[in-house]
């Protein structure tokens, strides 16, 4: 069965491989910014099945102090920024894809966003992100705009909830 749980200093290893390894899709995060995060984030959970590492997520609620340009679009287009949930970045390692885990993530994730009414996110155009496009919009996420210059754009999603 998995699980889903706070981040533990023994994950952190674990977490910062994984990141690394999808950089392209993600952003970098050294351990210092991963503490950074920490201590900004709604949460940040570690997703296990079977005892093993498989993945993490990292989430915001909108009144973070948060200062990535992405969640600061998304504040600016909900008004008084408080409409929304922002999920800011989730991996899951190569060997857990395809078994519905992402979909595990997804429903807790939404779960606490729908207190706030929809859930932000960006997914990779430039370089482009089937896998994650495509999974995002079977769930019903639609693109709200984009983001980005010649080397790097982004789709901004949102599902209301």
């Amino acid at each position: 069965m998995p699980e889903l749980r706070p981040l533990r200093d023994r994950d952190v290893p674990d977490v910062l491989a994984l990141n690394e390894a999808n950089v392209s899709m993600l952003a970098p995060m050294d351990e210092e910014h991963l503490h950074r995060l920490l201590g900004l984030a709604d949460r940040f959970d570690v997703l296990e099945s079977g005892g093993l590492f498989a993945g993490f997520v990292v989430t915001f609620a909108p009144d973070a102090e948060y200062d990535s340009d992405n969640f600061r679009w998304f504040h600016e287009r909900h008004g008084d920024g408080t409409d929304f949930y922002y999920l800011d970045r989730v991996v899951l390692h190569p060997q857990f894809r395809r078994r519905g885990l992402g979909g595990f993530m997804y429903d807790e994730i939404e779960g606490v966003a729908a207190k706030h009414g929809r859930l932000c996110l960006e997914v990779n155009l430039v370089p482009r992100n089937d896998p994650s496009l495509a999974f995002h919009a079977s769930r019903g996420y639609v693109e709200v705009g984009q983001r980005g210059d010649d080397d790097h754009v982004v789709s901004m999603l949102e599902k209301p909830l």
